[in-house]
Parts: structure tokens; sequence; C-alpha cells
């Protein structure tokens, strides 16, 4: 491996770019994997999720190798600790790699120099002007919690022209995205945290200047349900509508929709028939009407389609006429449920077709059914005619909540699997209503032996019993399974429905 040359160790880094452990240990075998992988490392060194960059002093050194002498003593003079050594020469020119901003990273960061809050606003105002200076493009901006008006640096018109991929909150100061406006107008991803519900007129004049947005992301995140802002999310949602031409993928967590919310969201994905990727999160509590033009809807490119906190019928609906290139029907079953429970019977029957019947490309699949023969009949019939499935979310509904009944399912379950599902199927999360006996799971994984290796996530703890847990270390050290693991509800959920 150490032999590989410069190309061929380019490529296998691109793809471990998000993986900094890989990375940061290719660092250590020889000077060209260094120095091949170091401007990787730096593209965007604050997006690891895995590192504390509170404690990272190695960081905070780099930082201040790059401030001026007579900086250094007047920071020196206010208090601030600078390291040691900071007045050596780098091993590289980090900051010419680097193609990313993330404010609460650089704080926490530059917060190891000093605790003082002003000797902090000061050192991060000289790592903006640095960053400017040295970095020739600026691709990522997370700008949550951002006191500083980068925009009136030197050369930050020129960085932020070249932006794709900005985060912000709405708690942010208007006039701050009205600044960014002047410059920042061909941002493809755009994500936006709702941490304070007020007048949204800087956002949204922010969404109307981009001229190629293709992803949007809106998430509330703030806990008083009471609204200042007198549009609601009328505003936000009629200028991205004027974005659909480009926009490819759309996310959105709505948590306080009016009457008038309704209309307008419905109005709006109308209008999206270009998307690839439609996540909704929020109680659409549409009228039959509205559901009658959303079985008009169609979203021919659609790929991946999440809906939490919606009736099945608003799913399938959607499924029908926009199905032939889905590979992810995704939503939390205990929802579907609790929104469409008069109907449930029928409609989780339509669903399970409609799946079957419109989605031959289908991998990720949630689902949810009552224990009736029927039902377990067209979920076999799903599973012959799937065959790219690969994972499943289960939720088997059961009027009768017994132990008794719960195996049975799990019985009924096992043998399905066991004579339709395809060899690509390597995932199975079971919610509530099923339960395997020993005898059952021990039959199953002896007629799953030459297929993949299956990974099984339930919230039920009796798998962590000594009986089960011997059992499936026994067929985990065969390879039969690859993992089967207790989890609560949420971590059951939220990993599955994005």
């Amino acid at each position: 491996m150490s032999g590989l040359n410069e190309d061929i160790l380019l490529s296998i880094f691109e793809e471990l770019q998000e993986d900094s452990k890989s990375l940061f240990s290719c660092l250590m075998v020889n000077r060209l994997w260094c120095e091949t992988v170091v401007p990787i490392l730096w593209r965007n060194p604050w997006c690891y999720s895995n590192i504390n960059y509170a404690n990272k002093t190695y960081l905070f050194f780099i930082i201040a190798c790059y401030i001026s002498v007579d900086i250094k003593e007047f920071i020196t003079d206010r208090g601030i600790k600078l390291p040691s050594s900071s007045n050596k020469s780098l091993l590289f020119d980090y900051f010419s790699f680097c193609r990313s901003i993330n404010v609460n990273t650089i704080n926490n960061i530059i917060s190891i120099g000093s605790t003082l809050a002003y000797n902090q606003f000061f050192m991060q105002q000289e790592f903006y002007f640095l960053f400017m200076r040295k970095c020739p493009e600026l691709k990522y901006f997370d700008m949550k919690s951002i006191k500083h008006q980068i925009f009136y640096f030197p050369e930050a018109m020129i960085r932020l022209e070249s932006l794709c991929e900005l985060t912000c909150e709405t708690s942010t100061d208007a006039s701050y995205f009205y600044g960014l406006t002047l410059y920042c107008q061909y941002v493809q991803k755009l994500i936006i945290f709702n941490t304070d519900p007020k007048s949204y007129y800087g956002i949204v004049r922010l969404i109307e200047v981009q001229k190629n947005l293709k992803h949007f992301e809106w998430v509330d995140d703030f806990n008083d349900g009471h609204f200042t802002s007198d549009d609601h999310y009328e505003k936000v949602l009629l200028t991205l509508e004027k974005k659909a031409e480009s926009l490819n993928y759309l996310k959105v967590f709505f948590e306080y929709m009016l009457n008038r919310d309704y209309e307008i969201l419905q109005d709006v994905l109308s209008k999206f028939s270009k998307l690839k990727v439609l996540i909704i999160d929020a109680l659409l509590y549409f009228e039959d009407e509205q559901v009658d033009k959303l079985q008009m809807q169609v979203y021919s490119e659609l790929e991946l389609l999440s809906m939490n906190n919606n009736r099945i019928d608003i799913i399938y609906s959607i499924i029908e006429n926009s199905g032939s290139r889905l590979k992810e029907v995704l939503f939390r079953p205990y929802d579907a449920i609790d929104c469409d429970y008069e109907g449930f019977d029928e409609n989780s029957l339509i669903f399970i077709r409609k799946i079957y019947e419109n989605c031959p490309l289908i991998e990720y699949l949630s689902i949810t059914f009552p224990s009736l023969e029927e039902h377990f009949a067209e979920f076999e019939k799903l599973l012959k005619i799937c065959q790219n499935l690969k994972s499943l979310l289960l939720l088997i509904f059961s009027d009768i909540e017994t132990n008794e009944e719960y195996l049975k399912n799990g019985e009924i379950l096992l043998k399905i699997l066991t004579r339709s599902a395809s060899s690509n199927l390597k995932e199975i999360r079971i919610c509530n209503g099923i339960k395997f006996s020993l005898e059952n799971l021990e039959e199953f994984f002896e007629k799953w032996k030459g297929k993949h290796a299956l990974s099984i996530l339930t919230v039920d703890p009796i798998y962590l019993e000594e009986d089960y847990t011997k059992l499936i270390n026994k067929y985990k050290s065969d390879g039969i399974i690859k993992d089967f693991k207790y989890v609560n509800h949420a971590e059951l959920d939220n990993s599955y429905t994005l």
C-alpha cells in the first residue's frame, strides 16, 4: 500500500474524506501519503462530528502561526495565551487548502486561548481576516452563532461569490442576510434552522436572490410554540416556490402549522415536479379535496420520499404517480397509525400494493400493517417482486396485544422472509407487535445461510436474555448474523427516517 502512486492515493483518500480517523492514520505512513492527505483533511477541517474541537490545541497552534508579529504582541498584551512555538514555520500552508468556515467550531478552537468574551471576539475577527486573505475560494459556510459581518472584510466579495453550501439560523439579525445577498447568489445547498420564529424578511430575501438553488432544508428548532412572525411560513414557502425549476431536494420540518400553511404547502408542493428527494415532517391535515389533488401530483424524478406525521393514504397517493424511480420510502410507523387509525386496515393494504406495483427499484422501506392473513400475503408478494430491497422498518399492529399473538406474528414473518426475501436484504428493523421464539429464530438462521449477513434491530429487550444472546452470538460467529441489537424507539426511527 505504501508504494501506491499519488493519483491512486488521491482517489482512495477522496473516498475517505468524511472519515477523519482513517485520514489521520494515513498521515503517519510516509511523506507522500502525508502530502496527499493534508489537502483533503483541510478542505473542510471543521466538519468531523467525532472530534472535540474545544481541546484541539494543535488547531489553535496552526491558527496562531498565521498571525503577524505585531498582532501577536497586541494579543499577548491582552492576556491571550498563544503557543510558545507559534513563531515557527508551518510544514504546509493549511489555510490555502481550506474551503470552509464553521463559526461554532472556530469559536471553540479560539476559546482555548482565552476565556474572556472580548478576547475571543478579537481572535475570531483576526481569523476571518486571515482566512479571507489566504483561502482561494469558500465553498461551505456554517454561520450559526456568527457575530462578525465578514462581508466587510477585504476579499470577502470574491470568497463569498463561490459559496455553494450555507447553513444559518433565523435568530441571526436580518441585516446580516441582506449583506450576504450582495455576494452569495449561487448557493446550491441552503440549510436553515428556525431558532427564533420572528420576521423572516432577511431569510426570504436570501432565498429570493439565489440563482441555482438545488437543495433546501428548513428545521424548526425552538421550544416556544408562539410565533411572532406575521406570515408564519407563508413568505418562505411562496419564495421557495419560485425556485421550483432548479430545486431537486426539499426537506422541511414544520412544527407549528396553521390552516393557511396547509393550503400554501399543498399548492407549493404541486410546483416541485423536478424533486429527487422530498422529506416532510409536519402534521398535514389535508381535506379530501386536497388529497384528491395529491393523487394527481407527479414527481417523475423522485428517488426518496420521507413523510412523517402523515396518513398512509397521503403517502401512497404520491407513490402511485411518482414511484417508478423511488428507492426509499420512509416514515415513522406509529405516526402513520395515529394519523390514519380509522382507515388503517384498508389503507395499509393499499400501501403495500402501491409499493410493489409502482416501486420496482425500492431499497429502503418503512411499512406497517395489521396482523391479518391478507396483509401478510400481500407483504410476501412485495418481497417477491421488490428484489432490490435492502432494509425494512416494520411494525405489525395487533388488536390482541398478547405474547402469544406477538410470537405468532414472529413465526409467520420468519417463514415469509425465508421463502421470499431476496439475497439483497441486509437489515430488518422491528417495532412492536413481533416476537421470535428461540426455536423459530434458530430455524430461520439455519435457512438464511448463503445469503448476506443480516442485521436485526429491535425494541424488545427479550433478546438480551442469556438464551437469546447465546444463540445470536453463535450465528454471528458463523457469519450469518452481522448484528442483532436492542435499541430504543427513537434510535430505531430517527436513524432511519432522516
